[in-house]
């Protein structure tokens, strides 16, 4: 695949005669004949002034500002004229409140100015930083080659990362790993869609697919419209005293709740053609898939994605049924949720959590890999996070990690959706010896998230009529018109305080 230079980029994801430059003319003062020369033939070569190009324009009528490497002057390297104008652009950006788009493709720091171009790279961080602290997005496409300096930072710090197909992408290039240390790297290491693998970009795309996925992700990141008028179809849920503090429980769906045991829904729940999070998110009218941590893990048991249902955009942390049933989701997979989490208060979107697991991983792997910890670590961000947030209980609701994902602003739930400390198997060989008990004890510890609606935990139930494996289409498309709602409804609340969202469980 040829290298596009930084014009033939632009052109190729910019809406036609939209490009704003804000580059302007370099002095280029105290430095040597013999460097003015380098840069002079660098600039004749590649026919930019500078190894980037800062500036403006609009990507399907989203107007967002753009940092994009120019590889072929002096391979895209970093000294201080770069430096400056990728912070004068980054620091614009901020204060005209615009989405930042990063095209790097760069060997890192200019080897001719040394440590004082090196330190630049400070100046950058701090600058993307504020930007991100603003509440702006920061999108980055990570070109061949990608590495050093810029790689390790405004290559590193987007909120969504993608890559070019086969991108050289790493720290040092191979090369110059092998003379340091004498050892030759394997091929597939810092290979972009190695990196995509391993949960260290969400991503890899084609030069020709990038204009559609960014104008699909600034659509799903520019403000919100007004409030949706809620969908019909909804009474009055009987609730118990405790709810009367959180007088919004309604049911949602033509009939009452089955009068069916808490087992009878349990089992339900555990049908492999129920519908799970992949199915509902097919009802979304635009979703852009994210994975990993950034930090070089995946877990594919949880799945991350920005979404807009109806006319609410959000970030997705959900649990992945399907996936599970090939391996539970274990540390890495609560780090990505965290990831999620954060993201999503970043950006300044409403967060939507969906609970559907048999249980996290059990086995010495987790263990050494602090699960328990993570739980913990998820649950406090959930609470403390300051965005606004909605909670969706889907099925199944099995131990500390599916209430690592519960509290929210707003706590939705299927019809026989059901949340136990441990599945009543196991609880029932803690208090019988035995499994033969289950049934008993599921019914006996009010495990179903009708029971939590009874005691002001669950705001809103989604029934089944009477199970959604029996009839998908309806029961998601109740769903997700449910979310849209309550996204909406959060959306114009604003986000609670920790307080407000542990108050419910008094």
């Amino acid at each position: 695949m040829a290298r596009l230079n930084a014009r033939e980029l632009l052109d190729l994801v910019l809406d036609p005669g939209s490009w704003e430059p804000w580059d302007t003319p370099l002095a280029r003062t105290g430095v040597s004949e013999e460097y003015a020369a380098t840069l002079a033939a660098a600039q004749e070569k590649s026919g930019a002034d500078e190894s980037v190009i800062t500036g403006a324009g609009t990507i399907a009528g989203h107007r967002v500002a753009l940092l994009v490497s120019e590889f072929g002057f002096l391979a895209g390297s970093i000294g201080r004229d770069a430096a400056d104008r990728l912070v004068a652009a980054i620091t614009r950006a901020t204060a005209e409140g615009l989405p930042l788009f990063g095209a790097p493709a760069s060997g890192g720091t200019r080897m001719q100015e040394g440590t004082p171009a090196f330190i630049q790279m400070v100046r950058i961080g701090e600058a993307l930083l504020a930007h991100k602290a603003a509440g702006l997005p920061y999108i980055v496409y990570l070109r061949h080659p990608t590495t050093g300096g810029v790689m390790a930072t405004w290559g590193s710090l987007g909120h969504i990362t993608v890559a070019e197909p086969r991108a050289l992408l790493g720290f040092l290039g191979p090369k110059v790993v092998e003379l340091v240390t004498g050892e030759a790297l394997p091929d597939d290491v810092q290979r972009a869609e190695t990196l995509s693998t391993q949960g260290i970009i969400d991503g890899v795309l084609l030069p020709a697919e990038l204009r559609v996925v960014a104008a699909t992700l600034l659509d799903l990141l520019a403000p919100p419209p007004s409030p949706v008028t809620p969908p019909g179809q909804e009474r009055n849920f009987s609730a118990t005293t405790p709810a009367e503090k959180f007088p919004s429980h309604r049911l949602t769906g033509d009939s009452t709740p089955e009068a069916v045991d808490a087992w009878t829904r349990i089992e339900r729940t555990r049908r492999a053609e129920r519908p799970g999070i992949r199915e509902l998110l097919a009802l979304a009218s635009s979703v852009v898939p994210l994975q990993g941590t950034t930090r070089g893990e995946r877990d594919n048991g949880i799945l991350l994605a920005l979404a807009r249902f109806g006319d609410q955009a959000c970030v997705v942390v959900a649990q992945d049924r399907a996936a599970q049933a090939k391996r539970p989701f274990g540390p890495s997979g609560l780090r990505a949720a965290q990831r999620g989490i954060a993201l999503a208060e970043s950006l300044r979107l409403p967060l939507l959590t969906v609970i559907d697991t048999p249980g996290a991983e059990l086995s010495a792997r987790a263990e050494n890999g602090a699960i328990a910890g993570e739980i913990a670590r998820t649950l406090a961000a959930l609470v403390a996070v300051r965005t606004p947030t909605v909670s969706l209980m889907l099925g199944q609701g099995n131990g500390g990690g599916a209430l690592a994902l519960l509290p929210a602003d707003r706590i939705l739930a299927a019809g026989n959706a059901w949340l136990t400390p441990l599945p009543p198997e196991g609880a029932s060989a803690i208090v019988h010896g035995d499994v033969e008990h289950a049934a008993e004890i599921a019914n006996a510890q009010q495990v179903l998230a009708l029971d939590l609606a009874e005691r002001g935990v669950v705001d809103r139930i989604v029934e089944e009529t009477p199970d959604a494996a029996d009839d998908p289409d309806d029961f998601l498309a109740r769903v997700a018109a449910t979310v849209a709602d309550e996204l909406a409804v959060v959306r114009r609340q604003g986000a609670g305080t920790p307080a407000a969202r542990a108050a419910r469980y008094l």
